[in-house]
């Protein structure tokens, strides 16, 4: 069994190693376009056209799914993606969770790229999942990025704006891109001391890789199942693991379980 992941960068480190987690028997293709990144910055039809680069260069290694791991691509390219590969290749796209943070209504702070804030993409989700709860959506400037280059700095900057505009007392932060997932935690120690200390924070990347296998019919790994293999894919070309994805718990897991080839 064989699932790819695609992103612009190292977002696609939390889906991965989710997946890992679920069947580490699992061989991965890790599809990115470092010299892209951020995809945003490109508009709607750049986002297609690199999404599709990275796409295909990840269908190439014949993966039994392909999971988009990009909000900011699932928002725009993702119907031009399942066009390209499907149905050789069930496309899997990431949708931010909205739906279980408000399930419980009160109030809801959406964190996401300026791309896909405010975006017909997002609001649909909000109107369709979030009727009875209260949405801020807050646009996090430079984090993604940040985030990809593993800039502590920068990271806390960004995250700490954020946590500024973000309404106190929120009981839920939906992690509307999947690189916030990598500082997780560092996100919830900042909404917390800015007053909200029962914030709950919510991620894709379970339930994505979850899907991807749903889709598949893979069930459960066999006890001790192992051995699965890495390969990473920038702009296309075969390589390393960057430096900066092993600043990340994700990106160790993955390098311990399976060294990139």
């Amino acid at each position: 069994m064989k699932i790819a992941l695609m992103d612009s960068g190292i977002g696609l480190l939390a889906a991965a190693a989710a997946v890992r987690r679920q069947r580490p028997d699992a061989d991965l293709v890790l599809s990115s376009d470092p010299g892209g990144m951020p995809w945003g910055v490109h508009g709607p039809q750049g986002v297609i056209d690199r999404a599709l680069a990275v796409a295909r260069a990840a269908a190439d290694h014949r993966p039994d799914a392909l999971i988009v791991a990009c909000n900011t691509a699932s928002v725009h390219a993702l119907p031009a993606i399942r066009a390209a590969l499907e149905p050789d290749i069930p496309v899997i796209g990431t949708v931010p969770a909205i739906k279980p943070a408000a399930a419980d209504g009160g109030s809801v702070a959406i964190w996401a790229t300026p791309a896909t804030t405010g975006s017909d993409y997002q609001r649909a989700l909000i109107r369709q999942f979030a009727g009875g709860a209260d949405v801020t959506e807050v646009s996090c400037p430079g984090l993604a990025d940040a985030v990809e280059h593993a800039d502590e700095a920068a990271i806390d900057e960004a995250v700490a704006a954020a946590a500024a505009r973000t309404p106190s007392g929120v009981r839920a932060v939906v992690l509307g891109c999947t690189h916030y997932e990598l500082v997780g935690e560092r996100i919830a120690d900042a909404v917390r001391r800015h007053g909200s200390p029962a914030a709950e924070l919510y991620g894709s990347a379970g339930a994505v890789a979850a899907q991807a296998l749903r889709r598949i019919g893979a069930g459960p790994a066999a006890d001790g199942a192992a051995g699965a293999r890495l390969t990473v894919l920038l702009g296309g070309h075969q390589g390393p693991l960057p430096t900066a994805a092993l600043t990340y718990l994700e990106g160790r897991l993955l390098q311990a379980v399976s060294p990139a080839r």
